[in-house]
């Protein structure tokens, strides 16, 4: 048990047909394994290179075993900032959940712009909706909050220059090798603080982290140094299927990553997906991001493009919410 989305994929992983896995995992090539056993160094020499990949200077740049995980040091570390302030946290629903469920749990109260903020978290491009915001838009949503924090899981796929570049004060970023590189095995993710951030955030990783496996850090770095390669398999699959859903959906603007958020006009996203279930189709519910009336439908196999066809079927026959 992770949490209820994770559960919720986890548990319907026997369907014949999958828009819920938002990775390339299985789709592409999987990471290959070092060819020999990786040096005490293999972590320095990721981090060097993720860096330079990023933009950013090398110290900036934490090493994590995932997204998640970076995301919930970022926030832990913002909450012991707040000195017992009333801590609040911008979010934009729909939303991925880890990202503002880990701030419930840190004691952050959930709040939505423009309400004041001592930080506001989002994901770009956006989970669920694939959407990419324009700077200004950033910048908007950024209005009013103390500190901000940008999940990037997902820019490999809209091939844009991650955020941290800019070095602006009071911007956190993260990321990961699991979604683009399909990567789940590997389990590396990043965050990258802002420069005056540095010091006290290395202080508070150093007491909640150990360091990252020499081979999980050898294997990404394999997938940094061959992100040409990687690209091209991610781009063989994902670019027919975002073809597909303009064709099939054509009301849904074209997201900038893998996956697309399907909003109902009568019934509940739940509803849906338990009669798609039956169909042996795998969506999420819009619920677990925030927005009831809803699916997420991912598009990271091979097949998606028939899988979507045989989901619209099954969407057409909705009636009345029960």
């Amino acid at each position: 048990m992770r949490f209820p989305l994770w559960d919720w994929i986890e548990a319907h992983a026997g369907c014949r047909y999958d828009l819920a896995q938002s990775g390339m995992r299985g789709s592409i090539p999987p990471p290959r394994w070092p060819p020999r056993r990786p040096g005490a160094d293999t972590a320095d020499r990721l981090r060097e290179e993720l860096a330079d990949h990023l933009g950013v200077a090398r110290e900036r740049l934490f090493l994590a075993r995932g997204a998640s995980e970076a995301n919930a040091w970022v926030l832990g570390h913002l909450a012991r900032r707040s000195h017992g302030r009333t801590r609040r946290l911008r979010v934009r629903y729909p939303e991925y959940p880890p990202l503002f469920e880990a701030g419930r749990l840190l004691g952050f109260s959930l709040v939505q712009d423009p309400a004041p903020a001592q930080v506001a978290a989002v994901s770009q491009p956006r989970n669920p909706e694939g959407d990419l915001w324009e700077r200004s838009m950033l910048e908007s949503w950024a209005d009013g909050s103390s500190e901000q924090l940008v999940d990037e899981t997902f820019r490999e796929f809209a091939g844009t220059p991650s955020l941290a570049r800019r070095g602006e004060r009071h911007l956190w970023t993260t990321g990961s090798f699991t979604k683009f590189f399909g990567a789940d095995e590997v389990r590396v993710g990043f965050a990258v603080a802002p420069p005056e951030g540095v010091a006290p955030f290395e202080r508070y990783v150093g007491l909640v982290s150990n360091e990252l496996a020499p081979a999980s850090a050898a294997m990404a770095l394999g997938l940094l140094r061959g992100i040409r390669r990687v690209r091209r398999a991610v781009t063989a699959v994902v670019e027919p299927n975002l073809d597909a859903l303009g064709r099939l959906f054509p009301s849904l603007p074209r997201p900038r990553a893998p996956v697309a958020f399907d909003r109902l006009p009568r019934e509940d996203g739940l509803v849906l997906a338990k009669r798609c279930l039956r169909a042996s189709i795998r969506v999420c519910p819009g619920g677990f991001f925030g927005e009831r009336r809803a699916v997420r439908l991912c598009l990271t196999r091979r097949d998606a493009p028939a899988t979507l066809r045989v989901y619209r079927r099954v969407r057409d026959r909705a009636g009345p919410s029960r």
